[in-house]
């Protein structure tokens, strides 16, 4: 499937700038989880009209571009441009936009998002923009606490505040559990966080357990201890193996969901026997901790039209077209500014409406107080971590080792993991 529109270059100026000298053609490459390709598409006479550049798109599968896009960097025949998630996995690849683009906007709006896409420990360069970020928090059973005569915990309530109040509503309704957590590191690191795990030292090496893991571990196991997690969760599974703690939700097994911005347009479909809605994420010691993540538009080094290939990134990514492509894809912004201020999502309904808002306010607030959120989501080698530590984490949950073994376990097996 293919979007190409090409315009004639303009001989005047546009929108307060000049258009291109050369109007250059720039290839694009875009997968689309919903409409993103398609809202991107409608954009491209107004690029054509500011820029005298025009876009060839080719709309493909994601397989694509996980399985045959570093092949055709690799060979040559990559194109100028292309909407990727292995972030960090392809920068010997990428152009460098900053010669092209203005730094201090980019660091102003994006600083936060910026070192997901550079070499491990570079702190220069600016080599792509975010369409859009996905980022992990709690949903919640607002009919359960109205049944259960129990008072929602506000902004800034802590972890602690929503374990008591889970806590009561279970006791009240008699339900399974409390809350129930996807089972994976990446769902319990914001958590983590909160409680103050740095999950780096001072000069960017990787450590785990610290005194702040180490608090949210024994919280953690103890949560499972006291009922306040379910048996059917994080104890049913072993190894590395995930488990999506949504059919607990959904089934009304428990009143809290920890899981993602990615399954609100999936919540707004399937629940329709109670009242839901996303909040903000809970905070501690450490912070207000959520994990960030998404895909991102990239121009590779290989490209002919370098200047053309950076305009274009930069056109997507002022604050005025980064805003439109969230409001129309229903996507949570990486522009800090309009994380801040809130994206008008048009007529989609208000829970998910208020849901992104939600989600927006965690990333923004992970960025400001628990910055390591995001430097773990560049690190080349989280994947490590995301499979080490619920092997041991859930031995200690169900008994089989102490939780002493297993900090020390999952210290030791990551340590050796990151080192091969």
């Amino acid at each position: 499937m293919k979007y190409t529109v090409k315009m004639a270059a303009l001989s005047a100026t546009i929108l307060g700038g000049a258009v291109a000298a050369q109007a250059d053609e720039v290839s694009f490459l875009c997968y689309q989880d919903s409409n993103e390709c398609e809202v991107i598409s409608g954009m491209l006479g107004a690029f054509t009209a500011a820029t005298g550049h025009t876009v060839a798109m080719d709309v493909v599968g994601y397989d694509i571009v996980r399985d045959q896009l570093e092949n055709q960097l690799q060979s040559g025949a990559a194109p100028d441009v292309a909407r990727v998630t292995n972030l960090g996995g392809l920068n010997q690849y990428y152009l460098d936009l900053a010669p092209y683009v203005d730094n201090a906007a980019w660091e102003d709006a994006y600083g936060a998002t910026l070192g997901w896409f550079r070499a491990p420990g570079s702190s220069d360069g600016i080599y792509g923009w975010m369409t859009g970020l996905t980022v992990t928090g709690p949903y919640v059973n607002v009919s359960m606490f109205e049944d259960a005569g129990v008072d929602m915990p506000g902004d800034g309530a802590t972890w602690d505040d929503w374990a008591t109040a889970l806590i009561e509503v279970k006791d009240t309704l008699g339900l399974t559990a409390g809350l129930a957590m996807d089972r994976t590191a990446h769902r319990m690191a914001g958590p983590a966080f909160s409680y103050g795990a740095a999950f780096f030292d001072d000069a960017g090496n990787p450590i785990l357990v610290d005194d702040g893991f180490r608090n949210f571990a024994e919280t953690f196991v103890g949560w499972h201890e006291s009922g306040l997690m379910p048996a059917e969760g994080w104890p049913a599974g072993s190894g590395t193996a995930y488990r999506n703690a949504a059919p607990l939700f959904l089934s009304g097994d428990v009143a809290m969901h920890m899981s993602g911005s990615w399954m609100i347009n999936s919540y707004a479909n399937d629940i329709t026997d109670f009242d839901w809605k996303a909040v903000p994420i809970p905070c501690g010691p450490g912070g207000c901790g959520a994990m960030p993540g998404g895909a991102g538009i990239v121009a590779f080094n290989s490209t002919d039209v370098p200047e053309a290939a950076a305009m274009f990134i930069d056109f997507l990514a002022t604050e005025e077209n980064a805003g439109a492509f969230a409001a129309a894809t229903r996507n949570i912004p990486a522009h800090q500014g309009l994380q801040a201020s809130g994206v008008d999502y048009g007529d989609a309904s208000p829970a998910v409406a208020q849901a992104l808002q939600v989600f927006a306010g965690n990333a923004a607030a992970a960025a400001e107080t628990t910055p390591q959120a995001y430097t773990f989501q560049g690190y080349a080698k989280n994947f490590v971590i995301y499979g080490v530590v619920p092997d041991y984490l859930t031995q200690a949950i169900t008994g089989e080792i102490t939780l002493d073994e297993a900090l020390a376990s999952i210290d030791a097996d990551v340590a050796a993991q990151i080192a091969e």
